[in-house]
């Protein structure tokens, strides 16, 4: 997801889509723990994704 897309959307929209990718990283990490992770690289996409959603939630708070 990039920057722009994400300020785009509204506090409520942000949280649902990191809730989302918290449990997509949930089951990214059991996948691993079994040896079935196709893609590893996908967990440090996921892991930036809620990060830049974390930063950008936090200057919407700071800016109201």
């Amino acid at each position: 997801m990039k920057t722009e897309e994400i300020r785009e959307l509204s506090i409520p929209e942000l949280q649902a889509k990191m809730e989302e990718l918290r449990i997509e990283l949930f089951n990214l990490r059991f996948q691993k723990a079994k040896n079935l992770l196709d893609r590893p690289d996908r967990i440090r996409i996921v892991r930036r994704d809620i990060a830049r959603i974390i930063t950008i939630i936090k200057e919407i708070e700071h800016k109201a």
